[in-house]
């Protein structure tokens, strides 16, 4: 079955609006469209539930209900119990604080194992740990590839190991890493394994109690969503930490490691992903499978299938290209690589390079994207230029890819 494109694109008001319709928007990993399910719950909440939710008076009570279906909607995302997500800002304020709640766990010399294949917000805020006596182990990238070796992993694991912190995929090299078996090898040391997913969450949906890991994090902003940051834990982990809170609301578990405390209208209006994954499910699938989880994990397969092709239809195109260097694997496939493909031009900034495709109304970027380090390590020296980063999702059609090949080979 292939995705029906149509359909998917008449469920964002933006594809509607000629302002905005004439963009192919290929920066996806910095921020997601949002489909209507979405954006009308917002404006609802803001016209009408605008106060302080769970009071006794009608539009407080209708505020709390919203809240309380956007916490439903991501705990069965993840096949999860909503009292073991905390709905923060951003995924960076949640790894900051996470940190800050593991930090009680930890003697001096105890390890951390960081990458320096992820975006900051997995990296920085573990780093800050060895000013309280943590030693902090670097699990390093090939500088040729861009990809993180296993074996690598296993020699640094060591008897004073406490956390494995990594990307489930690379928001530079877009490879899609095994979590299972990095769990596994923190576990087997005695290790928390804390996953970053982030660039994971666009395509594929995962199952967090099946997934090894012990604490899971991603952004809603690019899963088609409000400015939420998304943070699961294991119970029997959540009840190690530190709560990081108020002191009187350390017992409640949508609150004891949210010191800013909930976004009201933006987690109210979470309840839309549920509802548009259930309209896509609705119109590609006849039968009725019981469970969100299931039934957005197949829809994602379809979004899976779809990206691939266009990835590698992408990704042929940048390897035509003379002097070009595309970073990680040249060539897509389904659970192995996302369709976030970066690349650099031999002779030609990639500033130039995104010059001349935006004035093709192609969106793209170029930077370092807050994986500095990463950049740094494959040998890139003006880290300001960076890479230039083509990122695709499902809304993105094979139109739109036709005039983004066009685009590449014109330059």
């Amino acid at each position: 079955m292939n995705l029906d494109t149509d359909f998917i694109r008449a469920q964002y008001p933006v594809f509607s609006n000629p302002d905005t319709a004439r963009w192919a928007m290929f920066e996806n990993a910095g921020g997601s469209y949002v489909p209507r399910q979405v954006v009308d719950r917002l404006h609802d909440f803001f016209r009408f539930t605008k106060v302080q939710p769970y009071g006794p008076f009608e539009a407080s009570i209708k505020a709390g209900e919203a809240m309380e279906a956007g916490y439903r909607a991501m705990a069965g995302l993840l096949d999860c119990h909503p009292d073991e997500l905390t709905l923060g800002p951003s995924t960076t304020m949640n790894f900051y604080v996470l940190a800050q709640a593991v930090r009680p766990l930890l003697e001096p010399g105890d390890e951390i194992i960081v990458t320096n294949q992820d975006h900051e917000a997995n990296i920085g805020c573990w780093r800050r740990l060895a000013e309280f006596g943590a030693v902090v182990r670097e699990w390093r990238i090939d500088p040729q590839t861009g990809e993180l070796d296993i074996e690598d992993l296993k020699a640094l694991v060591g008897k004073r190991t406490r956390l494995v912190c990594f990307t489930l995929c690379s928001n530079i090299v877009g490879t899609m890493h095994d979590f299972t078996a990095i769990s596994d090898i923190a576990h087997d040391a005695g290790a928390l394994a804390i996953g970053d997913g982030v660039s994971f969450a666009p395509h594929r949906v995962l199952d967090v109690h099946r997934s090894g890991l012990d604490l899971y994090l991603f952004s809603t902003y690019k899963t088609f969503g409000t400015h939420i940051g998304v943070m699961w834990g294991r119970p029997a982990v959540l009840d190690t930490l530190d709560p990081q809170g108020h002191y009187f609301n350390r017992d409640l578990p949508h609150y004891k490691f949210n010191p800013a405390g909930p976004l009201h209208a933006q987690i109210g209006a979470l309840a839309g992903i549920e509802a548009y994954i259930d309209a896509v499910y609705d119109h590609h699938f006849n039968d009725l499978l019981p469970g969100f989880h299931a039934r957005a994990a197949r829809v994602f397969d379809l979004f899976a299938r779809h990206e691939t092709l266009l990835a590698n239809r992408v990704l042929e195109a940048i390897r035509a290209l003379p002097g070009a260097r595309i970073m990680g694997q040249d060539r897509a496939v389904e659970g192995a690589r996302a369709a976030t493909i970066a690349f650099t031009l031999e002779g030609m900034p990639c500033r130039e390079v995104v010059k001349r495709l935006v004035e093709k109304n192609l969106a793209v970027r170029n930077g370092h994207f807050y994986a500095l380090r990463c950049i740094e390590a494959l040998g890139i020296e003006d880290t300001d230029d960076g890479i230039i980063r083509i990122s695709l999702v499902h809304y993105n059609s094979h139109g739109e890819v036709d005039r983004l090949v066009a685009g590449l080979a014109s330059l």
